[in-house]
């Protein structure tokens, strides 16, 4: 799937705000996309009438650390919405951008340290890569896997850093299922 990636200089970021990728949209009932996550990515969640959670953990998959509060978690964006806007959803319309902030069909949206998710900020993984290394794997992958759907391009320095982060893989070579990071 990498090798089908489109490489390509970054697009302007004139234009570029978070607003032009509307996002937390009302995802289950009284549930935005952000509190839908946090469910789905923690243990025991208890949440109250507004959907906010009210106990339960998470696993920062990118850190190593659980955590019991979940203000002390953000949702990153696999790939950031200025990342994605350099890219090409510049010229998308603003639904498909917001259909982009929302995925949560593809490993685009994941909860994380919200210390983490800040010090990646908008960058690629050839400028930033999880603390956990056991984790770069994964991360490449679902790196890919959103580029690839959204048919996003990659400079040539990310395309050269994800390879290098797929060679640390253990790929499963079981004819059953489709090849794949091993678990």
């Amino acid at each position: 799937m990498l090798a089908s990636l489109q490489v390509a200089e970054h697009l302007s970021m004139a234009g570029y705000s978070r607003e032009r990728f509307p996002h937390w949209r009302s995802h289950q009932g009284a549930c935005d996309t952000r509190e839908a996550v946090l469910q789905r990515d923690g243990r025991n969640v208890t949440v109250d009438a507004d959907c906010q959670p009210k106990t339960g953990s998470w696993f920062s998959l990118y850190d190593s650390k659980t955590f019991t509060k979940a203000s002390e978690l953000d949702i990153d964006h696999m790939v950031p919405l200025a990342n994605a806007w350099r890219t090409g959803a510049k010229n998308w319309t603003d639904e498909k951008r917001a259909d982009f902030a929302n995925d949560m069909t593809r490993p685009q949206l994941i909860a994380v340290s919200a210390s983490t998710n800040r010090s990646k900020g908008d960058q690629d993984p050839s400028q930033w890569k999880p603390p956990n290394r056991d984790f770069w794997c994964d991360y490449a992958v679902r790196w890919i896997t959103v580029k690839a759907y959204w048919q996003l391009t990659v400079t040539t320095a990310e395309k050269a850093a994800l390879s290098d982060m797929l060679g640390g893989c253990r790929w499963s070579t079981s004819p059953t299922s489709s090849p794949g990071p091993a678990g």
